[in-house]
């Protein structure tokens, strides 16, 4: 068994789009005796492939990827699912012995993997009647009876959805939606490690992959996904590229304009991604343009490990 392994229970590969998350998790996994899993909700979509910059069978290297290709266009993905999910399949890898290693860019996802972290439960019904009592009563009056049970929540709530989302959470559990507020603390030992790169020099890669994918048949794979059902995703319709390029579809737009519309997002999802991650202040953060960085991201995890971090239990 590698050193490595001795000592790390799970690690993560996270940060923006575009650094190159996915290739440092396979070297990282192929180094440790590790297997991936993935941890970008859009790649858990069959056949958004091109769009996704998922990887292919050959780039995987024989490395074992896990939660790819899970779900049809047409189903939504959620976070808690994925909680469920992910655990399940890193419990599995330890007990063969293997260095389960995450990757992705969806924060939201990552915490729920590897924080403690609740997703209170919810009801169709006691939701349609909260929404039909706001648009009778009015936001005030709803706010007002959010503050006898929910301060917290009161006062950062300035929207009707998400203040029938905390009534609702309180009327179900009888606790306060605040009160499921993540925590920065690990469900087991977590070495996290974090790709950046200089602003433009991230722009001018983020441009060239989606010209990349255009040239790859970007267009062409959103016309068969539409064909399969892809308007009628609530979470796969959204994403970047697919969104743009289905207005090429509805002859809304060009390839060129698709194409820059495409990377204005992408920039700005990557800006939005750096925040989160960044607030994060258990991510060890590396160059992803240094020439040593599997090596470097290696003494990250035996460092972490040797040092420990701070988590919930150790099972």
């Amino acid at each position: 068994m590698p050193r490595e392994q001795q000592n790390t229970r799970l690690v993560a590969v996270v940060g923006p789009t575009g650094t190159g998350k996915s290739d440092l998790a396979v070297a990282l996994a192929l180094a440790l005796d590790g297997e991936v899993i993935n941890a970008d909700s859009m790649q858990f979509y069959r056949g958004m492939d091109i769009g996704t910059a998922k990887l292919t069978t050959a780039q995987r290297c024989g490395v074992p990827h896990h939660l790819l290709d899970v779900l049809d266009v047409r189903e939504e993905a959620s976070a808690a699912g994925f909680q469920r999910q992910a655990r399940d399949v890193v419990a599995e890898a330890l007990a063969r012995g293997k260095v389960p290693i995450l990757v992705g860019g969806s924060g939201l996802y990552l915490r729920a993997a590897l924080d403690v972290l609740e997703f209170p439960g919810t009801d169709q019904a006691v939701r349609r009647r909260l929404e039909a009592e706001l648009d009778e009563l009015g936001f005030e009056s709803m706010l007002s009876r959010l503050l006898a049970v929910d301060p917290v929540s009161a006062g950062r709530i300035g929207d009707g959805k998400r203040l029938v989302r905390a009534l609702e959470v309180h009327e179900l559990s009888g606790r306060p939606f605040s009160s499921f507020m993540p925590v920065r603390e690990y469900v087991r030992p977590t070495v996290q490690v974090g790709l950046s790169l200089e602003r433009s020099v991230l722009r001018g890669r983020l441009a060239d992959r989606v010209h990349r994918m255009v040239g790859e048949g970007l267009l062409e794979e959103v016309a068969e996904l539409d064909r399969r059902g892809l308007r009628a995703g609530k979470t796969a319709s959204r994403a970047l590229g697919y969104r743009q390029f289905l207005r090429v579809m509805d002859g809304q737009a060009g390839i060129d304009q698709a194409s820059a519309e495409t990377i204005v997002a992408t920039a700005q999802f990557a800006r939005r991604q750096m925040t989160w991650f960044r607030a994060d202040p258990r991510v060890g953060w590396l160059d992803a343009q240094r020439p040593d960085l599997l090596e470097a991201a290696l003494t990250a995890v035996r460092e972490s490990a040797v040092v420990g971090v701070r988590l919930k239990n150790d099972d």
